[in-house]
């Protein structure tokens, strides 16, 4: 018996190491002979060859961009595919400083009904923006053009982005639509205070959406959160430059859809202009809803607002003022939020006129008043919170049409 075991442990160990070498995803490298990719060149053409290559492959496969600085006009990489894909980007890939040189017009990088994409490997996706920023006029042009997202990702199930950089982007860094059970994790988005409508991580229409360990500083949002999108959790991220971590804004358009089940927790926001925040345009088209919004243990460095429901949003006078919202936003709580702020008014809660806010909660609220324009205070209109352990300057101490 102790002899036919040695005989049929080295077999046993040769089909495994077999076994394994096989399940081992195909690298697709796009400077290989094969694609002829080349440093400091152009390696549009390699990456679409490497795609086609890869999304026809029955098995999984990946596709490596090796570290070094290639160019890449862009496009969009479409599925369905017959296996999941890893696009491994080592190096950095840099989008033209023209944004009319680029394909599309709303687009650098895309991805399109793919199911088992995995974004990882290092490197940076450099969109070359500051010019887009420089010529965007949206802050005054209601029918300005889209400038060029950097990662537009659309109907993706079972994404991962691992450990890579967004930079400079023209527009968003990344907009998520219509994807479900997405992994976000050590992200990493780069661009200065003044890059106008870099928002860092967009969500729309999309569910089961998992953000942790990731660092965002930019000139917007860090987080917006759209119409349609639910099971969101927000895990660990630093925050800063940018507008903070934001619901909305909700109520502009017809047809937007509930959100819901949002989670923000364990996240450090430094020199933003807004906190946590949900934000709804005046004189919406259409009811909608807002709910189960909850945001906890959140620590606040030198923030403008730290803790904002703004149901009166209306950025460059864009819209009717005196006409309510009709987003009702209910089941919203802020706990344990501490830190500093740079406006007086630490705590705004300005829900909609004839649609008061429902179960809103401020617990553990410790906020300190680094200016000199006079004593910290809060402003509440139409919701009654509940209120534990919040000091009484924070606790909805001017109070406004109350309902």
């Amino acid at each position: 018996m102790g002899l036919k075991l040695k005989n049929v442990l080295p077999m046993f160990v040769f089909l495994l190491l077999a076994s394994t070498a096989k399940a081992q995803p195909a690298a697709l490298d796009v400077t290989s002979e094969k694609y002829g990719g080349k440093p400091d060149s152009d390696i549009t053409q390699a990456l679409e060859k490497a795609w086609t290559d890869a999304c026809a492959s029955t098995t999984p496969s990946k596709i490596v961009v090796p570290k070094g600085t290639f160019k890449f006009v862009g496009t969009t990489f479409k599925g369905p595919c017959k296996a999941a894909i890893e696009f491994q980007l080592q190096g950095t890939l840099q989008a033209p400083v023209d944004g009319s040189q680029l394909p599309k017009d709303d687009t650098w990088i895309g991805f399109d009904h793919v199911d088992g994409l995995t974004l990882s490997g290092g490197g940076t996706f450099d969109g070359q923006g500051a010019q887009s920023w420089k010529n965007n006029d949206c802050n005054k042009n209601t029918q300005c053009k889209s400038k060029h997202i950097n990662l537009r990702l659309n109907f993706l199930t079972n994404l991962k982005i691992l450990d890579v950089t967004s930079k400079d982007s023209k527009n968003f860094h990344v907009n998520v639509f219509k994807c479900e059970k997405v992994e976000i994790k050590g992200f990493t988005v780069s661009a200065p205070k003044e890059s106008m409508n870099t928002d860092g991580i967009h969500i729309g229409r999309s569910t089961g959406i998992n953000i942790i360990d990731t660092t965002i500083g930019t000139g917007d949002d860090c987080i917006s959160i759209g119409d349609g999108t639910k099971n969101i959790t927000v895990t660990n991220v630093k925050c800063g430059p940018g507008h903070g971590i934001a619901i909305g804004s909700l109520g502009r358009y017809p047809e937007e859809e509930p959100v819901s089940s949002i989670n923000i927790k364990n996240c450090t926001l430094t020199d933003t202009t807004n906190g946590v925040r949900i934000k709804t345009w005046p004189d919406s088209p259409k009811d909608g809803t807002a709910s189960d919004i909850h945001f906890e243990d959140i620590t606040m460095v030198n923030v403008g607002n730290p803790i904002l429901i703004d149901q009166e949003y209306c950025p460059w006078n864009e819209c009717k003022k005196g006409v309510p919202s009709k987003v009702k936003i209910s089941n919203v709580s802020f706990k344990n939020i501490k830190g500093t702020c740079t406006d007086p008014v630490a705590v705004k809660l300005v829900c909609t006129q004839g649609m008061p806010c429902e179960n809103v909660e401020l617990s553990d609220i410790d906020l300190k008043y680094t200016g000199n324009k006079g004593p910290i205070t809060s402003v509440c209109s139409n919701v009654k919170p509940t209120i534990n352990r919040v000091p009484q300057p924070l606790a909805c101490a001017t109070s406004a049409a109350a309902a």
